[in-house]
């Protein structure tokens, strides 16, 4: 989580002295929200290769694809309070 909010600040540093304070809030808000959406993209590529592996090794991918679920929502949820 940490990590996300290093980007957008970073990100932000390279506009500043650019925006006004209510540009500079709402480009915060759409930034951050892009980072989130590209991190659950991944997530879900990462759900999907755990299950299109082979019968032999569907128990461990599950498993695996749950706990990047529980991660996600934990994140999610951390995230949003962050607003």
């Amino acid at each position: 989580m940490e990590k996300l909010k290093t980007i957008v600040d970073s990100a932000m540093k390279e506009l500043d002295g650019t925006l006004s304070g209510d540009q500079l809030e709402k480009v915060t808000k759409v930034i951050n929200a892009a980072v989130i959406r590209g991190m659950l993209e991944g997530q879900h590529r990462a759900v999907d290769a755990c299950n299109s592996c082979g019968e032999a090794e569907q128990d461990l991918a599950h498993k695996i694809a749950t706990a990047i679920r529980e991660k996600n929502d934990a994140l999610i949820v951390n995230l949003s309070s962050m607003r």
